[in-house]
């Protein structure tokens, strides 16, 4: 992490530590100046450039679908999560089933958003999607990591998974994956990156892995930008397992979410619908999970508003954890997450309905 005192807004002129060298402005002109908003697109581009990423979606092709992006790909090129190939009339993954994937046994309790609704980490479920009321302590989640993204968040923490786009590697099969599991797992996350570039692989490895007897939840943590045919099947499977699908919603206004994010959060809006209309199903074990990043000087108690009011008139009782944030990537010299800000969103989720509202990552706050 970089240290620094203060930073100045390259437009406005303010001062203040929760400025992004890297970005150069402010929350304030990113919402009401669109020379911020460009600004802000040109970091993108940089940082895509990096790894040899396209700096936009294409839009002269087959039409991929996969996301709400709308990548259309040329033949013979990718899409912008550069994963995706078009050839013969269509859009395809990686040849031979697979992907760019990690995977690691990860003993309970685990770190995880949804821990403290989790029939993993929590009493909820027992017995019938969990075997201990309470933590599932020698039982072990199996971690699915996958090397893409449809996203360019610039303050992301698991930015590395950008190495396993650009290398094209390493590669498992849903088969390989799937033989890794034991009777001691009790569950499986899919995260990354984010699992939306190979969502087929993951529904894949979801099916194999039920041919193990015994409790298996299956889990997505993801940033909700799948198109909404594959939002409706990973939240079938999670209801049949007793799992959740966690979506971690950078940013409700757009403008906001593209200067982030570098991409819009319509997709992840509807999708958050769709599977919300879909937990009266199983009231027991909550089947969405949101989360949101608390990043200093950008996603304040404003936004956490309006987020909160959206996520009120889908479902009220739907878990919301609020992330304290780590510096990282190019965001590496914003300060931690204070305890004030977290105060302040967690009062706006509360005054704007959300009734099961919680803290995460407290340890980080200052």
């Amino acid at each position: 992490m970089r240290s620094k005192a203060f930073s100045t807004c390259r437009l406005c002129g303010s001062e203040r530590m929760e400025i992004s060298l890297e970005l150069g402005v402010c929350r304030e002109c990113l919402l009401q100046e669109e020379k911020a908003r460009a600004i802000a697109e040109l970091v993108h581009n940089k940082s895509r450039r990096r790894f040899g990423l396209l700096e936009s979606p294409p839009g002269k092709g087959i039409p991929c679908g996969q996301c709400g992006n709308g990548c259309s790909i040329p033949t013979g090129e990718t899409g912008y999560c550069g994963v995706r190939w078009a050839k013969n009339d269509e859009v395809l993954g990686l040849p031979n089933q697979e992907a760019l994937v990690t995977a690691y046994d990860d003993p309970h309790p685990t770190n995880c958003v949804a821990d403290w609704v989790c029939p993993g980490g929590s009493e909820v479920g027992f017995p019938r999607y969990s075997h201990t009321p309470g933590p599932e302590r020698r039982f072990v989640n199996l971690a699915v990591f996958y090397g893409a993204c449809t996203f360019d968040c610039l303050f992301c923490q698991n930015w590395h998974f950008r190495e396993m786009t650009s290398s094209l590697q390493p590669r498992m099969s849903s088969e390989s994956i799937a033989r890794m599991v034991s009777p001691m797992t009790s569950c499986i996350c899919f995260f990354g990156g984010d699992p939306t570039p190979f969502i087929q692989h993951s529904i894949s490895v979801a099916e194999l892995s039920r041919e193990v007897k015994g409790i298996r939840r299956m889990c997505w943590e993801t940033n909700g930008s799948m198109s909404s045919k594959w939002a409706l099947r990973i939240g079938e499977i999670a209801l049949e397992t007793g799992g959740c699908v966690k979506i971690d919603l950078k940013a409700f206004d757009d403008r906001m979410h593209r200067a982030l994010c570098g991409r819009s959060n319509s997709q992840t809006l509807e999708n958050l619908k769709i599977l919300g209309e879909m937990t009266d199903k199983r009231r027991e074990v909550p089947l969405l999970v949101v989360s949101t990043l608390m990043v200093p000087g950008y996603v304040n108690e404003d936004e956490i508003t309006l987020i909160s009011n959206y996520l009120a008139e889908i479902d009220p009782t739907i878990p919301y954890s609020l992330l304290a944030f780590h510096p990282a990537y190019l965001m590496n010299d914003l300060p931690t997450t204070s305890r004030s800000q977290a105060e302040a969103c967690f009062n706006a989720a509360l005054e704007a309905g959300m009734e099961n509202v919680k803290i995460g990552n407290e340890w980080l706050l200052r």
